[in-house]
């Protein structure tokens, strides 16, 4: 059983203040837990409505009722468990190879889509805005499947990070050049923009190189596509030279 003060601090960690005060996020459900317990991160406790073979010591695991797990789960239909573990330092991202930049991102299903693709395509370091949604929103991790662990995610101030970078930058832009027909190189940062607005004007001033995926449709009529379908795509031609 759960006391009061253990349901009020991990119904606190739905919100960011408390994460970063504490320190520690939320997972739910035995797949992202037993990924995250295969990495190098650090298990504050488990909570499970059943035994479970999680590979833990007794001490780091309370077994728990159905009530009790939908009293502090985030999901509208909680799974058997729920993990708090402790977060990861960041790490400055490397001088050389292939990032992503993220511009004020905020739909956590596109962040955690994004990060699934950097881990599949190799890209070890994801660049965020302090606009960008929170890595460690329970949904952003949910929707990661464990890649978390694999990516390095930094949050900086973007414009500042361009401006000092000596990297060829990439914004993706309706009236950039057709992808399929661009020499691209293997080191660069690519920027990918907010799901209504695209990249910033500041940000836009700072890119180098403007790319476009091109549309195929007789009509001609989709104004654009969603920013983790785009990263996808670009990601995919990006690489695609490896094969």
């Amino acid at each position: 059983m759960l006391t009061k003060n253990q349901i009020k601090y991990i119904t606190q960690l739905k919100q960011k203040k408390f994460r970063d005060l504490n320190k520690v996020f939320v997972a739910e459900g035995f797949k992202v837990i037993n990924e995250l317990l295969n990495s190098t991160l650090q298990l504050e406790h488990i909570y499970t409505t059943k035994q479970l073979n999680f590979n833990v010591s007794k001490e780091f695991v309370t077994e728990i009722s159905e009530a009790d797990l939908k009293k502090i789960s985030s999901l509208t239909t909680p799974n058997d468990c729920l993990a708090v573990f402790k977060m990861k330092d960041d790490t400055l991202p490397q001088p050389n190879g292939l990032k992503i930049a993220l511009d004020n991102v905020r739909d956590p299903g596109n962040l955690g889509t994004i990060i699934r693709l950097c881990d599949w395509f190799g890209v070890a370091d994801l660049i965020c805005s302090n606009e960008t949604v929170d890595v460690y929103n329970t949904k952003v991790v949910q929707a990661t499947m464990g890649s978390l662990t694999r990516v390095n995610i930094f949050y900086t101030n973007l414009v500042d990070y361009l401006k000092d970078t000596n990297e060829p930058i990439f914004g993706t832009f309706m009236d950039g050049t057709n992808i399929y027909k661009t020499n691209l190189p293997t080191n660069g940062i690519i920027v990918m923009g907010n799901e209504a607005n695209g990249i910033s004007k500041e940000i836009e001033a700072l890119v180098t190189a403007k790319i476009a995926i091109p549309r195929f449709g007789d009509l001609q009529q989709t104004e654009s596509l969603n920013v983790a379908t785009a990263t996808a795509i670009i990601l995919s031609e990006f690489k695609r030279k490896f094969c």
